[in-house]
């Protein structure tokens, strides 16, 4: 087992200037979908309202232009500002072909808007509509320069090309008019109807089908249909921010992984959907963040629930689900590093970019960031900064948008009692016993305080549109304050994933690796390194429902191969909105 492992066509300034207006328009943007900034680039949710949607095919297409109108033009999120200066778009470089022209139409016309985010985007194809509104726009500026006495900034040449335009266009331009005129009747009656205009709901739901086989692993389990809702509301006040409350309940257990004395207390095989569940399908608040740009900085603040791989780039595209959601790996190990899973609960964390391309930290940033799993507890030993920590720092770089690179670095302190790798929710088992998300007994057990060092290195590889290559590797020192207590721990892992396999959006994964483990530590038996290999296939049923199937395979459960071999098989199915 050790060897598993920008082009279009040249037109006079005004003309252009119609075209760098388009941008600004409301109507027919390429997306129904807004990327909340409190998530990681990826990450997006639906805005569309399933009450509004079950009504008729017609109140769908409705909403979905009101989408791409509030979206596109008049979003929180892509609203755009004139600019004073083309140097102020970050995507536009004196060497491209259209610099000069942009820079005359700024200059004479004041005629172009960009995003907030420093963008122009100039290459984005544009339908006659979106056109049509760029010259309307660009007409009303030169109507403007004229009325106010400026006309002399207005050429002949120009007005009659303008001329011209308006009159190519003029059935697009009526056609607009109505068509803005009745998506503003159908906001208004959305926006007086609708939930908040602040705060919008998602959701997720999962059942799962699951079994555990192997001879002792087999006889000590039995198969279970368990599940895990979650209700998240997302709030934003500036269209920036968003403040993430968030209500989950469950009931599913991890299996009782068996070796030739008993059960091992380990967290071999734990699936993403077991962790954190009240196990009874009680309802509480596993989620309580904030997160807001200051300056060129990320900044998260977590009350509650908090997670190093909400904030940071954990490099593991297709098995990394956030928040161990519903669409990635089955399972705690294929989904993440272990590192972290070391530390959660509530704290600050940063992250600042180092450059925007070009030179050493071009395309680079680092992150920053502090938990602590017992803030809230003004008792001894307890607190922000005496209980339970763990602080991050990490460097990210990529190499153009096929390579990630990430070097982390994981202080934490635990008090004595407590489990290493067990993301700040202080596990136990039936007996007692700590134990974490991921990893063995002999990698997880603190018995007296202690504190840990820990490095990794994670990268993902993107050498085509639909195949994904990442892996990850981790080493932790840990210094307890018992004799005896010292003792290191690895773990590594790589995968490859195929998007779109079969259909769009399916997604068919491998992932192997070593779940983090101890060898020959002291008062502890187990010299083998324990192997996990994952296989599953996320077939997407729509775009709110999926199905995976998968199994875990785990060799030398508790770190002995003379343990049988443990099989966990699953059928989860997840539900979106």
């Amino acid at each position: 087992m050790s060897n598993l492992l920008w082009k279009s066509l040249v037109v006079s300034p005004a003309v252009l200037g119609a075209t760098l207006l388009v941008s600004t328009t409301a109507i027919a943007a390429p997306s129904t979908t807004e990327v909340l900034p409190a998530e990681q680039p990826s990450v997006t949710t639906v805005t569309q309202q399933p009450e509004l949607l079950a009504q008729t095919a017609n109140d769908a297409n409705v909403l979905d232009q009101v989408n791409r109108y509030s979206n596109e033009g008049s979003g929180k999120n892509n609203s755009q500002a004139q600019v004073t200066s083309v140097s102020q778009f970050s995507d536009v470089q004196p060497t491209d072909w259209a610099f000069q022209a942009l820079q005359s139409l700024v200059e004479r016309y004041g005629c172009i808007a960009g995003y907030p985010n420093g963008t122009y985007r100039g290459n984005r194809a544009l339908t006659r509509y979106e056109f049509a509104a760029g010259l309307n726009a660009c007409l009303d500026r030169v109507n403007e320069l004229i009325a106010t006495a400026t006309a002399d900034l207005v050429t002949k040449q120009d007005l009659a090309t303008l001329q011209r335009l308006q009159e190519e266009f003029s059935a697009e331009l009526a056609t607009l008019r109505g068509r803005v005129d009745s998506l503003e009747a159908r906001t208004a009656e959305l926006e007086a109807n609708q939930f908040s205009t602040t705060t919008k709901l998602v959701g997720e739901a999962i059942f799962a089908v699951s079994d555990a086989f192997g001879d002792g692993t087999g006889d000590a389990n039995n198969t279970v249909f368990q599940d895990r809702v979650r209700l998240g509301l997302q709030t934003s006040f500036t269209g920036r921010d968003v403040l993430t409350t968030r209500l989950a309940a469950g009931n599913a257990q991890a299996f009782a992984i068996q070796g030739n004395t008993g059960t091992i207390a380990g967290a071999e095989g734990t699936q993403t959907f077991q962790i954190g569940s009240t196990g009874d399908n009680s309802v509480e608040i596993d989620k309580l963040t904030y997160e807001v740009p200051i300056g060129p900085a990320q900044v998260y603040l977590a009350a509650a629930g908090g997670r190093h791989s909400h904030y940071a780039a954990v490099n593991n595209p297709y098995f990394f689900d956030k928040t161990d959601g519903g669409n990635g790996a089955l399972s705690a190990f294929s989904s993440e590093s272990p590192i972290y899973r070391i530390g959660g609960g509530a704290g600050i964390a940063l992250n600042l970019p180092l450059g925007r391309g070009g030179g050493i930290l071009g395309n680079s940033s680092v992150t920053v960031g502090y938990l602590g799993s017992e803030a809230n507890s003004p008792a001894a030993s307890q607190g922000v900064f005496n209980g339970d920590y763990a602080a991050l720092g990490q460097l990210n770089f990529s190499l153009g948008d096929r390579i990630a690179l990430a070097a982390t670095y994981v202080h934490g302190y635990n008090g004595a009692g407590s489990a290493l790798f067990d993301s700040g929710l202080s596990l136990n088992n039936a007996a007692g016993t700590p134990i974490g998300v991921v990893g063995t007994q002999q990698a997880n057990t603190l018995a007296n305080a202690s504190s840990s060092n820990s490095y990794g290195v994670s990268a993902a590889f993107r050498p085509s549109d639909k195949l994904s290559v990442s892996g990850f590797v981790a080493y932790t020192d840990v210094v307890g304050s018992g004799v005896g207590d010292d003792f290191e721990s690895w773990t590594y892992g790589a995968g490859v994933a195929l998007s779109d396999f079969g259909k769009r959006g399916n997604v068919l994964g491998v992932f192997a690796g070593a779940q983090p483990y101890a060898l020959n530590r002291p008062g502890f038996g187990g010299g083998d390194v324990p192997y996990q290999i994952e296989g599953f296939y996320k077939y997407r049923v729509s775009d709110n429902v999926s199905i995976t199937p998968g199994v875990i395979y785990l060799t030398s459960p508790g770190q002995n191969s003379d343990n049988d071999d443990a099989i966990i098989g699953t059928l989860r199915t997840t539900f979106t909105f």
